[in-house]
């Protein structure tokens, strides 16, 4: 996929050579297009660098073959990318200007146009702005964002641009190489570990990191699926477009299930939520008086079996993550829990366990029928699992 990156002539544009770097990690071609004003907050040679190849800021390129540069990027681009989009690029996008390099390229392609937008909170809420996002819109112009958080101007709200990983995630969705095999399916999901509180500075958890949950996420997202993603305490990025809803404990991700899980064709239980939580939470910090600590544990709710016992129950997936008799134990998970599909992986290899960016799956059916899938990216294997899900689904809910 060839990625055409514009930046303008804002504060955000210092995040820019990292969005470059990363999607050339991703295995993009990547070019770069600047305003002039965004030559004033980043270095066209850092983005060179980081680019691999020469960065355009001129309109009418003397070095370009018959001095039409313009013409030639956008012809040359499979997707443009504006990050960050200021209000004043977004303002000339919408009334169709070409008084720049980076508009007029938006106006000479055929390819898809993304937008980015960063600002300043008032400036996004500007009735003038949200016109000027409307009329994209109206075009088929992709916005992606603004986020929450912490603006340069010392304001906090929405207006910030999407982290370069998110961008990164977001333009997948412009690959026409998906396969859209869950268009019109609602699917829910959860993902990491749960932490249930000891005292006000201590915890229970374990070792998931997330990242097999939030690649399907990501992968039932590309195959067309709505999404909702209920994670627990990680660090991951997340498709701007998924619905996420973080919590932090096994109850709070219960709660969020269960308020969700109306009308879900699928779920999809990945999260390694814990078993047991103390029995009554301290509430000042418990000091070191004895050699021993002893800690009452209660059972928590299970989630999966709360689930697969409704009346309109959806598709239910579940996850073994075991370290000893692995197929066996799952294949009692499936059955004790009514289970229509369970994913079985050793945890216990660190190459394909928890934190590692692999896995390697034995998917069990209500059958007993088995596929195996070898080693290999949590990205690539989340594909096919979903593709493999989408399969199973039964007749009437296919169409």
């Amino acid at each position: 996929m060839k990625i055409l990156v514009g930046i303008s002539g804002g504060i955000a544009a210092y995040k820019s050579p990292d969005l470059v770097r990363q999607l050339k990690k991703s295995g993009v071609e990547v070019r770069v297009a600047m305003t002039k004003a965004a030559t004033s907050f980043i270095s066209p040679l850092t983005l060179q660098a980081v680019s691999g190849n020469p960065v355009s800021t001129d309109l009418l390129d003397p070095e370009a073959e018959a001095g039409m540069g313009h013409i030639e990027l956008a012809r040359w681009a499979d997707l443009i990318l504006i990050a960050p989009a200021t209000a004043d690029l977004i303002a000339r996008l919408a009334m169709g200007m070409a008084n720049d390099l980076v508009s007029t390229l938006c106006l000479a392609t055929t390819a898809p146009i993304a937008v980015a937008p960063a600002m300043n909170l008032q400036m996004w809420a500007n009735p003038a702005t949200q016109d000027n996002i409307k009329q994209l819109q109206q075009r088929n112009i992709s916005i992606l964002g603004p986020d929450t958080g912490e603006q340069a101007c010392g304001e906090t709200g929405l207006g910030r641009m999407l982290e370069p990983a998110q961008l990164v995630a977001e333009c997948e969705l412009f690959n026409n190489q998906v396969e859209l095999t869950l268009t019109g399916k609602k699917l829910l999901i959860t993902a990491g570990p749960t932490r249930e509180d000891i005292d006000p500075v201590r915890y229970l958890s374990n070792y998931s990191s997330g990242k097999m949950g939030f690649a399907l996420a990501k992968a039932a997202f590309l195959a067309g699926a709505e999404v909702t993603l209920i994670a627990g305490p990680v660090n991951i990025e997340s498709l701007h477009s998924i619905k996420r809803i973080n919590v932090i404990s096994a109850r709070d991700m219960y709660k969020a299930v269960h308020e969700q899980i109306t009308d879900q064709d699928i779920f999809i239980g990945c999260a390694a939520v814990a078993d047991y939580r103390v029995s009554e939470v301290a509430h000042q910090k418990i000091k070191k008086n004895d050699q021993q600590l002893v800690l009452t544990m209660v059972e928590n709710p299970d989630i999966i079996a709360s689930v697969t016992t409704l009346k309109n129950k959806p598709f239910c997936v579940g996850f073994a993550a075991e370290t000893t008799d692995v197929l066996k134990y799952a294949k009692q998970k499936l059955s004790k829990k009514n289970l229509n599909m369970i994913c079985a992986n050793d945890v216990s290899n660190c190459e394909i366990g928890f934190n590692s960016d692999c896995n390697q799956l034995t998917v069990i059916n209500a059958d007993g029928q088995s596929v195996i899938f070898e080693k290999e990216s949590k990205a690539s294997l989340s594909r096919k699992l979903i593709n493999l899900i989408a399969e199973q689904l039964p007749s009437t809910q296919r169409d």
